[in-house]
């Protein structure tokens, strides 16, 4: 017989509870790991982001900056010699709707 006055029962629940409690530590200790791998995944993503946010404002400017009206017709004239037309260089095509 146990003479402290604990059964084995109770013994037993002790342990698993014990138990229990380390695992519970050990899973809280897990998913921390895992959420600050995912949180610097997170960053990471956020500033390949950010990173291709300014590209794709850099590439609009000059996007813009290429597409005046000035730089066309002067691109135009340059390489591939195009010029106004002239008076007799005009046609004009009549379209009549058919009904």
């Amino acid at each position: 017989m146990n003479t402290s006055g604990w059964g084995v029962a109770q013994l037993l629940g002790i342990g698993l509870l014990g138990l229990a409690v380390v695992a519970s530590a050990t899973a809280v200790v897990y998913v921390k790991y895992l959420t600050r791998s995912e949180f610097v995944d997170l960053q990471a993503v956020r500033a390949a982001r950010d990173a291709l946010d300014v590209e794709w404002g850099r590439l609009r400017i000059e996007e813009a900056a290429m597409s005046t009206h000035t730089r066309v017709e002067q691109t135009a004239r340059r390489s591939l010699k195009m010029h106004l037309p002239r008076a007799g260089e005009l046609r004009v095509v009549e379209v009549t709707a058919n009904d």
